[in-house]
């Protein structure tokens, strides 16, 4: 009988495309309610997952309960009322919009519309999960460029650049690193790539950046036609189990994604929420404004450990640990705190923690210390 099933696994596993054979699924943080049962602890903190610790803000409650009223109804397939809040808020045209169930679906249309097996993707080590995945998914060749001080350098992408390339994927900020490139530097880069190459710059910790000469894409790239710039409502606004997001192209390539775009890919709830929560800029203030505490507390707390970190403009920080980073996210997880291991980022002696509440961070701290010691 195991033959048999093994025989059988290893056909269907032929059956796969190539690029898919060689993937491994995206492994979420673990659960609150898993954590506490496989441990049997109560009141557990999840700092894994990049989340606004805040929860959604009131504007966007109110608009999600008033959308369920109508959640018999399809959704609007064209999103029009969140195009229109976004074009206004952006100052650029509706038909230079994508929406996506999440930021990453609207990466899945970017590899779907312009990579094929005889194609290649590149993006940096260290880079977002997210990008391999959706490159290997349609056959492309994903090509990897080594990190210049955690973050990417851009001159060994630009040398990587070849015929078969389509799309470069670029973080900024970058997850899980933390790092970010100066607007200038990063579009002195997009000016200088051949037209045959989209440049798909993935901002979904924008809100949360404060550095000198950081800047947006959304600043130059309307004169870029090959350039993609991508935002979430998942993190600075509180929205990430409604999961929608969007993109902002050139009108024409903007048209291409939209035509791979599933119908009602969006969902009401979704669509009302996210258009609520653009308009709350209070909210999205004191998002920031904690963000910014809790950096400050748990650097310090790092330093005080003796622990060295990446410096990080998102809202998260990965530090570097003496021994197993494994080991320590274990014991952690005793103590009721989730962190999220990058081992599969060729970061095995980091572990990456979530900017959470005051007393989460400090909760973290003092676990930490307790485990070191």
């Amino acid at each position: 009988m195991p033959r048999s099933t093994d025989t059988a696994a290893e056909r269907l596993l032929g059956l796969a495309c190539e690029g898919v054979r060689g993937l491994r699924p995206y492994q979420p943080g673990k659960p609150l309610e898993e954590l506490e049962r496989e441990y049997g602890i109560r009141n557990a903190v999840k700092l894994a997952s990049n989340e606004n610790p805040l929860g959604p803000g009131e504007r966007a409650l109110a608009a999600a309960r008033d959308a369920l009223r109508e959640f018999h109804r399809y959704p609007d397939g064209n999103g029009f009322s969140l195009k229109q809040a976004l074009a206004r808020h952006h100052g650029v045209a509706m038909d230079q919009l994508v929406l996506g169930n999440g930021s990453n679906d609207v990466l899945e249309f970017v590899a779907r519309v312009l990579l094929t097996p005889q194609h290649e993707a590149i993006f940096s080590q260290h880079a977002f999960a997210v990008y391999p995945i959706v490159t290997q998914a349609v056959g492309a060749r994903a090509v990897v460029t080594p990190a210049r001080d955690w973050g990417y350098d851009l001159e060994a992408i630009a040398a990587a650049v070849n015929e078969r390339t389509r799309v470069i994927f670029v973080a900024n900020p970058n997850n899980p690193t933390g790092t970010w490139l100066p607007a200038g530097e990063l579009e002195a880069f997009a000016r200088e790539l051949p037209q045959h190459v989209v440049l798909v710059v993935d901002e979904a910790y924008h809100e949360y950046v404060a550095a000198p000469g950081y800047a947006s894409a959304l600043a130059w790239c309307g004169e870029c036609a090959n350039v993609v710039v991508t935002r979430t409502f998942s993190k600075a606004h509180g929205l990430a189990g409604l999961r929608i997001g969007y993109a902002v192209a050139h009108a024409q390539l903007a048209d291409l994604l939209n035509r791979v775009r599933q119908p009602f890919n969006v969902n009401s709830v979704a669509l009302a929420a996210a258009e609520a929560s653009l308009e709350d800029s209070d909210y999205l203030a004191r998002a920031v404004i904690l963000n910014r505490q809790g950096m400050a507390q748990l650097t310090t707390g790092l330093r005080d450990l003796g622990l060295s970190y990446i410096p990080s403009v998102g809202n998260f920080i990965s530090f570097e640990l003496p021994g197993d980073a494994g080991e320590v996210y274990e014991q952690l997880l005793r103590r009721g705190v989730i962190l999220r291991p990058v081992a599969n980022y060729q970061m095995p002696r980091h572990l990456r923690v979530s900017i959470g509440t005051a007393e989460e961070n400090q909760r973290f701290l003092a676990a930490l210390a307790e485990v070191l010691a």
